[in-house]
């Protein structure tokens, strides 16, 4: 069998078992390795020189867990989320009126966690950065309401990954403007950058019937989780001041635009806790336990994207992933339907493994469209084929940013876990109808 089969097989298959992800990508690079023909310490050696392309993410996530960690402390996400509590829980509320707030305060939520999502990809182009900051002071009500976390994370990775593959702005002008237009005209598709919206527009509707899904029938039901492993994790209730709510707005504007500025999110964060020093919020000698709380929130999804660069590098060592691509070809003969999925289905594997659309569409590009082109799929067609196929690592693979991001913001009191409650539902959701609509996209256009 193919090696990048194998791997990713084995990984997900590992991480199913509640393995750690981290020790899954490793033994799945090395068992990949030697089965694409490389000698085992050439793989390691190729593993570990992939490693330095996951560093600076790891250091990213520790400084966001630190600067995450500081904003809790200084009270500005109690504010909101006390006050509606206090809604949800007035004694002389009539059961009719509570019912009614209740719906009012998940709309609202849903839709304030969906627009932050979107916002982070094209019009305030921070990423996941938001996530560990908003999303663990919204726990507490997210507790009172009776909300299924897999619901948010659904939610979330929708708005991560469905954003840029449709709206040119922010990350989704690289994937679309620069990735996925440059890549197909230099393999040989005609087409013109602005018909890539259209294009993807039907795998993203696939993806909102799946977000429809999963909010109003899969997890709707209450789900309850323990307060007292949430309380265990939240810092110390301390008298809320104004002058330290304002310093944390101008620290939050101020690592914004230091990190769009800089383009980077390490030097954004250092910026945003240097004003909560200089603000007094936060002590100069309470940093080292501040950025070890910051690690320990967030410093396992580092090491998880470190180790999916090392897995990355091995499987293109491999050279497997040309074979995967080439031996698929051998069963499709004229069928087109059975060429696209095949084709989605190859794509699945190469992003599951690599983890990430944006590194994914150099490799898969050069491949697929002369492929397509030789089916007779139109270079609409092609396109649609190109950019579902690498925004299905994205949407449900456990090494993707956009299920880990999710995950960190959602797990701080380790009662959401990474593999079933956001890689398996993200799957479910998301992947199937990319696949789905990629195919009929890849017919009708």
């Amino acid at each position: 069998m193919n090696a990048v089969v194998i791997a990713v097989l084995l990984m997900v298959g590992l991480s199913l078992a509640r393995v750690n992800i981290v020790i899954a990508l490793v033994i799945s690079a090395l068992v990949g390795g030697v089965v694409g023909g490389l000698p085992l310490v050439e793989t390691v050696s190729v593993f570990t020189q992939g490693l330095g392309g996951g560093a600076a993410i790891a250091l990213n996530y520790a400084m966001l867990g630190a600067f995450a960690v500081t904003i809790s402390r200084s009270g500005i996400t109690d504010v909101l989320a006390e006050k509606v509590i206090k809604q949800l829980t007035k004694k002389d509320a009539t059961a009719e009126e509570l019912k009614s707030s209740t719906l009012w305060v998940k709309c609202i939520l849903f839709s304030v966690i969906l627009l932050a999502a979107i916002f982070s990809q094209n019009l305030v182009p921070v990423h996941i950065a938001f996530i560990p900051i908003l999303i663990p002071p919204l726990l507490h009500m997210m507790m009172q309401l009776q909300l299924d976390r897999r619901a948010i994370a659904c939610l979330l990775t929708f708005g991560l990954t469905a954003t840029y593959m449709l709206l040119p702005v922010g990350f989704g002008k690289i994937f679309l403007n620069t990735l996925l237009f440059n890549n197909l005209v230099e393999n040989g598709a005609e087409i013109s950058v602005d018909q890539l919206p259209f294009v993807m527009a039907i795998p993203v509707f696939g993806m909102f019937l799946g977000l429809l899904v999963a909010l109003f029938i899969s997890y709707r039901k209450p789900r309850t989780y323990s307060l007292s492993d949430l309380l265990a994790v939240e810092p110390e209730k301390n008298e809320i001041q104004v002058k330290h709510l304002w310093v944390a707005l101008l620290a939050i504007v101020s690592a914004l635009v230091v990190q769009l500025y800089s383009d980077s999110v390490i030097i954004g964060s250092l910026s945003g806790l240097l004003v909560f020093i200089a603000g007094g919020v936060l002590k100069v000698e309470e940093t080292q336990d501040v950025f070890a709380k910051g690690v320990y929130m967030m410093g396992v999804f580092g090491f998880i994207m470190i180790s999916a660069a090392g897995f990355a590098e091995v499987m293109k060592a491999t050279q497997a992933i040309d074979s995967l691509v080439y031996t698929t070809t051998e069963l499709v003969g004229d069928n087109k339907l059975l060429a696209a999925t095949l084709m989605l289905l190859t794509g699945l594997l190469v992003t599951m493994g690599i983890g990430s659309s944006f590194s994914t569409i150099p490799i898969i590009a050069s491949i697929y469209v002369p492929l397509a082109l030789g089916f007779g799929f139109s270079p609409l067609a092609t396109a649609a084929l190109v950019g579902t196929a690498a925004a299905l690592g994205d949407a449900g693979s456990p090494a993707s940013d956009s299920t880990l991001g999710p995950t960190s913001g959602l797990n701080v009191d380790g009662q959401h876990d990474h593999i079933w409650d956001t890689v398996v539902p993200t799957f479910i959701h998301y992947n199937i109808p990319l696949i789905v609509f990629g195919v009929i996209a890849a017919l009708v256009l």
